[in-house]
């Protein structure tokens, strides 16, 4: 059965600037997610304590996290590749740190220097110390459906590497398709295999918008028992890694739908589409977001009439 609440995690200050030219100040990603809080975000991948010299665009983490108004009810994520990452991402007041694991060898040495084993055995260690540190700790499955470097990704062997990480005790199981290659049956099956393996593990879509098939692998995984979605504003971002990686599923064309089937996700629409032209003016470009094209329907000023 579908369900009647999902939450929206906005990726955009993270996911959706970490693959763009332009780098941003450190003011405008602190407006940025404020912008989304304000939209009725309540959890935001907001930055990546990862090393600077790779990924200029996320060198200012602490600094963006510093600027933030602390809140009960906003939990900011950072990403933490390592141990060091995840240090600093404790000292800098993260209440929630995403960990990825890519099931791809030779994608995870590009992403992060490591294999699958040695990844998942670095997850582990992590995940002790996040909790030692009362921090939540999500686990990512990378590439779960494809590698831009090897090819097809078996789905067997995405289990076998998502049955492994299960003793450290992840709070959040995040699948991802990091280079937008899954279709709407391939998420289905691998979210309801996971979720045997882990029945009392939160599921969480990670979905990339590459080949157009976004949206329908977000319903797939609705229908399969995820609770949580990924989205970026403007449908900004993609993986510096991944060659002709583009952005995640919008996060207004996600919430079109999901307001259009009767979905809560207590985001406001409107505020995601005035964000994602601001977003644009900042970038200098505009998104692949169609919400900004083709306007909400029906139209705000037919609201509620």
């Amino acid at each position: 059965m579908t369900a009647r609440k999902i939450e929206l995690i906005e990726v955009s200050p993270r996911d959706g600037l970490q693959n763009e030219s332009e780098i941003l100040s450190t003011e405008i990603k602190v407006e940025l997610i404020n912008r989304a809080v304000s939209a009725g975000v309540r959890r935001l991948e907001a930055v990546s304590f990862v090393n600077p010299k790779r990924v200029p665009q996320m060198a200012d983490a602490e600094a963006v996290m510093a600027a933030l108004p602390k809140r009960d009810d906003v939990t900011y994520i950072g990403l933490a590749l390592n141990m060091r990452g995840l240090e600093r991402a404790i000292a800098a007041g993260c209440k929630e740190v995403n960990y990825a694991v890519v099931a791809s060898d030779a994608f995870g040495e590009r992403n992060q220097g490591t294999t699958i084993e040695q990844a998942v055995e670095l997850g582990a260690n992590m995940n002790k110390v996040a909790h030692d540190a009362g921090v939540r700790f999500c686990i990512t499955y990378s590439a779960a459906f494809g590698c831009p470097f090897q090819g097809e990704v078996r789905p067997e062997r995405v289990l076998e590497i998502i049955a492994a990480g299960l003793s450290a005790g992840p709070d959040e199981i995040s699948i991802a398709d990091t280079i937008g290659v899954a279709v709407p049956s391939q998420i289905s099956e691998m979210f309801t295999e996971v979720a045997k393996l882990a029945p009392n593990v939160p599921l969480r879509g990670h979905f990339h918008n590459t080949r157009n098939t976004g949206i329908a692998n977000s319903y797939a995984a609705i229908e399969a028992g995820v609770v949580s979605l990924d989205a970026s504003i403007g449908g900004f971002g993609g993986c510096p890694f991944a060659p002709a990686a583009t952005g995640n599923v919008p996060s207004e064309d996600l919430l079109y739908m999901l307001n259009r089937m009767g979905i809560e996700t207590g985001v406001d629409i409107e505020g995601l589409i005035e964000t994602a032209e601001w977003l644009g003016q900042q970038l200098g470009k505009p998104g692949p977001a169609m919400l900004g094209r083709a306007g909400n329907f029906p139209p705000a000023e037919l609201l509620g009439t």
